[in-house]
């Protein structure tokens, strides 16, 4: 359940963490310590403990074991909770993979609660720990880099879908059959991706705002505020792009359908212009090909080659009709 713990005083981190969690919560009450402690999908039963050491708030602690929650800011007392929704993009499959990290920030103390697996705040803590300067901000610092890592991580999922989009475009015009499919499932993921960083803006807005967050703080904050806006600007033109494109494609397909339609409705045509030019000579040879003994001119000498004639006259003038109509 834990997969990270660790005591921060004065900017350093400090060598030996207890596995205690009350001796845990204990170093928060020392002036300059923070107490950052990381956990991965925990059960009600195990983040129990936790919640009660900290004196977390059971809505707060509700939402972070149930996860799939919508981004958001919460106050409950001195305690901040914030759900960020994490995205990656997988090259294999060329989808976006999301996943959710859940934080409180108390007076002293920062734990994560992180749920899928493309939640990994990799590399996080130890670029902090490389900045006591920033460590010495306190929890706002750690809640900063979280913040920071996970805007920073959608940077590759923007790529990706821009280079999906991309691809797309050449699959409809070039007529593929697979294109509509491409699309309805990219707009299904650039969705879940608006939703993921359309309240960002506003959270850290919010945060910001905080009469206990100072001026370095806001400075910092401020500029992952600016590269959430660019983030949620480059979603929302995603999602109109691809609209745009699913228009085209359905344009494109009706047009195909209306050829096919109209080519067909031609053969047709032609198959009828024949089939009623054979019909016309047929049915004359049928009729005297009956054999019954009183039939007109059936004794007539030149009888047979007027049936003939006949024959051959009301197929030319068929033709000739179907050939003014360009039937054929």
């Amino acid at each position: 359940m834990i997969v990270g713990r660790a005591i921060y005083r004065e900017g350093r981190r400090v060598e030996d963490a207890p596995d205690d969690l009350g001796a845990l919560f204990a170093q928060c009450r020392t002036p300059g310590t923070v107490v950052w402690l990381g956990l991965h999908a925990p059960t009600q039963e195990e983040f129990a403990d936790v919640a009660r050491e900290f004196d977390l708030h059971e809505l707060a602690v509700e939402d972070a074991i149930q996860a799939h929650q919508r981004p958001k800011l919460e106050q409950y007392g001195e305690t901040r909770f914030f759900v960020l929704r994490t995205a990656r993009y997988l090259d294999a499959t060329e989808t976006v993979e999301f996943g959710e990290v859940h934080v409180f920030v108390g007076p002293g103390f920062v734990i994560t609660v992180r749920h899928g697996d493309a939640s990994v705040l990799k590399g996080v803590r130890a670029a902090l720990e490389s900045r006591p300067d920033l460590l010495r901000l306190g929890e706002l610092a750690i809640a900063h880099a979280i913040v920071d890592r996970v805007v920073d991580d959608y940077n590759p999922v923007v790529a990706g879908i821009e280079n999906d989009i991309d691809e797309i475009e050449d699959d409809v015009f070039d007529g593929s059959p697979s294109a509509s499919r491409r699309i309805y499932e990219l707009t299904r993921e650039v969705i879940e991706f608006q939703r993921a960083t359309v309240s960002l803006p506003e959270m850290l807005g919010r945060l910001m705002a905080h009469e206990h967050v100072g001026e370095e703080e806001r400075r910092y904050l401020r500029d992952v505020q600016d590269h959430a806006l660019r983030v949620r600007e480059q979603a929302a033109g995603f999602r109109e792009l691809l609209q745009n494109i699913l228009n085209v494609n359905l344009t494109l397909e009706t047009k195909a359908l209306s050829e096919a339609s109209i080519a067909q409705n031609e053969e047709v045509k032609t198959i009828s212009a024949w089939a009623a030019i054979l019909f016309a000579p047929t049915l004359v040879g049928t009729i005297y090909g009956m054999n019954f003994k009183t039939m007109p001119e059936l004794e007539w000498q030149l009888g047979y080659p007027m049936a003939l004639v006949m024959m051959v006259l009301v197929g030319v003038v068929l033709w000739a009709v179907f050939k003014w109509r360009r039937w054929i």
